[in-house]
């Protein structure tokens, strides 16, 4: 899958390279014109810039691009798959899931987070505490 940035160049790009089979992912997108544009010239991805948006906007405005992207996609039945990208947050992640994008990258602390839960973290120390009292039992 080749990269390429939300450019004039780069539309071009992807064009060509779609046309010759050659999927593409198209990168940098900060709203609903830009990922329709790369869809329409058949981008096998979109990758919004979630965090990124979120940093210079409202807060939520990153959800709400989303939202109106898989609308659009949906309306027009685009086989474009969204990237979820620039996730910062839990949040971010959680909103992916929640809204339906195909896919997301993250940080290695954002995965490592999604598997902690103070229920987990307890229940493992009482799974470890009756372990060590079975132990000393037998």
């Amino acid at each position: 899958i080749v990269k390429i940035p939300m450019t004039w160049a780069g539309i071009q790009a992807i064009k060509t390279l779609s046309s010759e089979g050659i999927r593409t992912n198209c990168t940098l997108v900060f709203n609903l014109n830009q990922a329709t544009l790369s869809a329409k010239v058949g981008a096998t991805y979109v990758s919004p810039f979630l965090g990124r948006l979120d940093s210079i906007g409202p807060a939520g405005g990153a959800s709400l691009f989303l939202q109106q992207l898989i609308d659009a996609f949906c309306n027009y039945d685009f086989e474009t798959k969204i990237l979820g990208a620039s996730i910062r947050t839990l949040m971010h992640f959680s909103e992916c899931i929640e809204l339906g994008v195909d896919t997301v990258t993250c940080g290695l602390p954002i995965l490592k987070s999604l598997i902690r839960h103070p229920l987990t973290d307890e229940g493992l120390a009482k799974f470890s505490r009756d372990y060590q009292q079975a132990r000393k039992r037998n």
